[in-house]
């Protein structure tokens, strides 16, 4: 049985949610405050997050952050009853998979749930029939989702990882943003490209020399990026 967190501090919206996965044959595990969703999100594995930005005691997108820092690499729904474009922009920027806004369709939650989760197994039964990729001093190993450079450990997030692999899967093949934004997060996000943007800027902080001269990750001008050849 595929494990959900919940967290969310409104009784009414944690009861209604509850009831609906559990029908759908899910076990729904419910926590209102940022302190303790972490907790059990480091003891237990889940198969997916439901995150509600506003919380008691914290930020639902820091609470996000921290998950990431701290491998916690559980796909994220983050639900905010704010439709600001800066809101889910920064949603997807710290790891979040996907974003709805408050008042929602219960079937729709449940759908992009099931969604995320599929799009989840499917990437990672891709990586694990990969074999390593070695390029000039950069290593990636799909299976450890490790990336070495120079033979010193390189930390990057769960769509930072996705994202280096995919391009470098595919050397010499450019990816337009919008390509990059669905391979990476689906459907649910288009009009969002930039953020494709910031990510590529943070890969290449952390593995190129020169940024001015990059050697893994280029840009093809006017259409997107694609990795060395």
């Amino acid at each position: 049985m595929q494990k959900i967190l919940l967290i969310e501090d409104d009784p009414e919206i944690a009861k209604l949610l509850k009831l609906h996965f559990d029908s759908e044959q899910f076990d729904l595990t419910c926590s209102d405050k940022c302190v303790e969703a972490l907790e059990k999100a480091k003891s237990e594995k889940y198969n997916l997050i439901i995150l509600d930005i506003t919380l008691p005691d914290g930020n639902g997108i820091d609470l996000c952050k921290q998950f990431r820092k701290n491998d916690i690499s559980t796909p994220v729904i983050m639900l905010s009853c704010h439709s600001e474009e800066s809101d889910k922009v920064l949603s997807l920027e710290v790891g979040a998979d996907d974003y709805i806004t408050k008042p929602f369709g219960v079937l729709e939650l449940v759908a992009r749930a099931k969604a995320v989760m599929r799009r989840t197994v499917q990437q990672d039964s891709l990586l694990l029939s990969k074999t390593n990729i070695i390029f000039s001093a950069l290593s990636i190993d799909p299976d450890k989702r490790k990336v070495t450079l120079k033979g010193q450990r390189i930390e990057l997030t769960v769509k930072e990882f996705d994202l280096l692999w995919l391009l470098a899967s595919n050397p010499g093949k450019t990816f337009t943003r919008k390509q990059l934004l669905q391979d990476i997060w689906g459907f649910a996000f288009e009009g969002y490209e930039h953020t494709i943007t910031s990510h590529i800027n943070r890969l290449r902080l952390k593995l190129e020399d020169d940024l001015n001269h990059p050697e893994y990750i280029l840009t093809a001008w006017g259409s997107g990026y694609r990795f060395a050849e």
